[in-house]
């Protein structure tokens, strides 16, 4: 058995070489390569394009040099891998690959539930009940919504925390899924945008406290300080001040200077009063499983707060937006100022502040390649936040890209780092099982339950997050760890334990076979697979490239391959021994370290 909680198995990134050359390849100092990386470290230069005349030289398009370094690309930007996308990138080149799975646009959550039916006012009382949400989310994860940008929605997700548990407004599900596709609308659009309408939207609303905050009323009632703390604290600038890549400004006596105050947060409170729902459009329904009760469409759900007070459920002329005035981190709004116009005042000085660049930038590099980036990959991704070489701060598809092309996250030499890479997130797995081995869903709703628990399942499932906090936080320390020892953080490690070690392999062991209930109904076919069984070094190579980007060491490769080989498989094996093998195969390679690290 591998002992999954041994807390010193993850290598961690150590500081990377910030050299010119570095800097050159990556679009974060050269947005305007964002459609041609030119060749150097991980590549051969091959793939050159004609010259474009007048002397310029030859745009070079930089590509993996192997199926393995293709795979290794697919799964950083996406979820899972196929053949089809290894040979894609390789004759593509990284860059130009990734632009075609970037533009596709995003599917949206909320209508998905709605051509199922989950919108309804019907006997089954959808308005009332939270497991739309996962199967819309699962959905989403484990189904063939676009990959990069149901990623990098995903890593959105944990940065800008709302979670289905803290919901309790009617049509909660639906909610819920409307912030999802708020999320995996903007992934590639710009974070202005983005940041607003996660402000606004009801499920924040409720779950950090905005939702009905009224002013002061001189009483001993004063706003509500929650969203205030987190906006700053946890979705732009942080606790501290930062410098451009990421690392801590220090102040005279060595320590770390803080970026806000009580005092702050006290103003900035006031900015987030006076809004509730929007209920305008929205409709009564008689409830069919109570004679004379009505139930309100989702159509609240789904609409930006308002501080309108003509908008609500009953209508005002006057709302309970604060109009004193407000000063805070440097910028002060007059009193009587009107709350859109006081909450374009506040977002835009948080938008702008010089830590939401890099603060936000190392989080999304945690997320999507390294739990330890080296400052000088945080600085060339903060450089693009702070401007896209076009003059426009905040555009994510260039951030993303940023993240994704820059020559830490590309470079050949950290696949064998002791000191690259981030443990893989229990959900990830589990999606990256279903999309690489054809799951599909038997009834249609893709019904799968909670993975919260930890003694049997995941010990996460998204869109749960016990807290504002994420699952795990971005600066966690295991103790006693090779990890603290060397000043280094493992944010997955957080939900690493003596009982969810065991109960991810017991649960995946269910999963892949399929007879876990909180996934069984999802079918997997296994069909490449089936065909390989019989041969278990090709069988072993297939997954092997596909989760692993061919990581796997030659003591597991060794230690696997004994397993299987201890059961005699031929071409004339029936089907189903043939899929027993198939099966043992992926879980023991979801149980490999090779395969729990990704780097």
């Amino acid at each position: 058995m591998l002992d999954l909680s041994a807390q010193d198995t993850l290598p961690l990134s150590e500081p990377q070489p910030d050299t010119a050359e570095a800097r050159h390849l990556t679009t974060a100092t050269a947005p305007a390569l964002a459609l041609a990386l030119a060749a150097c470290g991980g590549g051969d230069g091959s793939g050159s394009g004609p010259s474009t005349g007048g002397g310029a030289p030859p745009v070079i398009v930089r590509k993996p040099q192997s199926d393995a370094e293709a795979a290794r690309f697919v799964l950083q930007t996406g979820i899972a891998a196929s053949t089809a996308d290894v040979a894609a990138v390789k004759t593509e080149g990284y860059s130009p690959w990734l632009d075609r799975q970037m533009a596709a646009t995003s599917s949206s959550g909320v209508a998905w539930l709605a051509a199922r039916g989950y919108t309804q006012v019907d006997t089954n009382r959808w308005f009332d009940r939270s497991e739309p949400a996962d199967y819309m989310i699962w959905n989403q994860l484990l189904g063939n919504a676009p990959a990069a940008r149901t990623r990098a929605a995903l890593a959105l997700s944990e940065f800008f925390v709302v979670s289905t548990d803290g919901i309790d407004f009617r049509w909660k599900s639906q909610g819920m899924a409307r912030y999802w596709d708020i999320l995996a609308e903007n992934a590639f659009g710009n974070f202005r945008t983005l940041l607003e309408q996660v402000t606004l939207n009801p499920a924040m609303g409720q779950w950090l406290n905005t939702l009905g905050n009224r002013a002061a009323d001189g009483r001993g009632r004063v706003p509500d300080e929650n969203y205030a703390r987190e906006v700053m604290q946890l979705f732009t600038i942080g606790l501290y001040q930062l410098n451009p890549d990421g690392t801590p400004r220090l102040g005279a006596n060595g320590q770390p200077i803080e970026t806000y105050t009580n005092i702050d947060v006290q103003e900035l409170a006031k900015v987030f009063t006076g809004y509730d729902f929007d209920w305008t459009g929205t409709t009564r329904i008689a409830d069919p499983a109570n004679a004379g009760q009505f139930i309100d469409s989702f159509d609240y759900t789904q609409k930006p707060m308002t501080a309108d007070p003509t908008k609500w459920r009953s209508p005002r002329t006057t709302g309970y937006h604060s109009t004193e005035g407000k000063s805070f981190l440097g910028t002060s709004i007059p009193a009587g100022t009107s709350a859109t116009d006081s909450l374009k005042a506040a977002l835009d000085t948080l938008f702008n502040h010089p830590n939401t660049g890099p603060f936000f930038a190392r989080q999304m590099i945690q997320r999507l390649v390294t739990s330890n980036p080296a400052p000088g990959y945080v600085q060339r991704v903060a450089a693009v936040f702070a401007d896209n070489g076009k003059g426009v701060r905040g555009d994510l598809n260039a951030v993303f890209r940023a993240v994704w092309l820059d020559d830490e996250a590309l470079a050949a030499a950290n696949v064998t780092s002791n000191s690259f890479g981030k443990l893989r997130e229990p959900i990830l797995r589990l999606a990256q099982w279903a999309r690489t081995f054809g799951a599909s869903s038997k009834s249609g709703n893709w019904s799968v339950a909670s993975t919260a628990d930890p003694s049997n399942r995941l010990s996460q499932s998204p869109l749960r997050s016990a807290s504002v906090f994420n699952f795990f936080r971005p600066g966690y320390v295991p103790a006693n760890s090779n990890t603290a020892a060397n000043s280094m953080v493992a944010p997955e490690l957080q939900l690493v334990n003596e009982s969810t070690a065991p109960a991810y392999v017991n649960f995946m062991q269910r999963v892949i076979a399929g007879q876990e209930g909180a996934t069984n109904d999802l079918s997997v076919p296994y069909v490449e697979e089936v065909t390989l069984a019989h041969d278990s070094a090709r069988l072993l190579d297939r997954i092997d490239l596909l989760m692993t980007a061919g990581q796997l060491s030659p003591e597991s490769r060794t230690l696997i391959k004994g397993a299987l080989d201890a059961t005699v498989v031929t071409e004339a094996s029936d089907a189903a021994t043939k899929l027993r093998r198939v099966q043992t195969a992926v879980l023991l390679v979801m149980a490999a370290p090779e395969y729990l690290l990704q780097r």
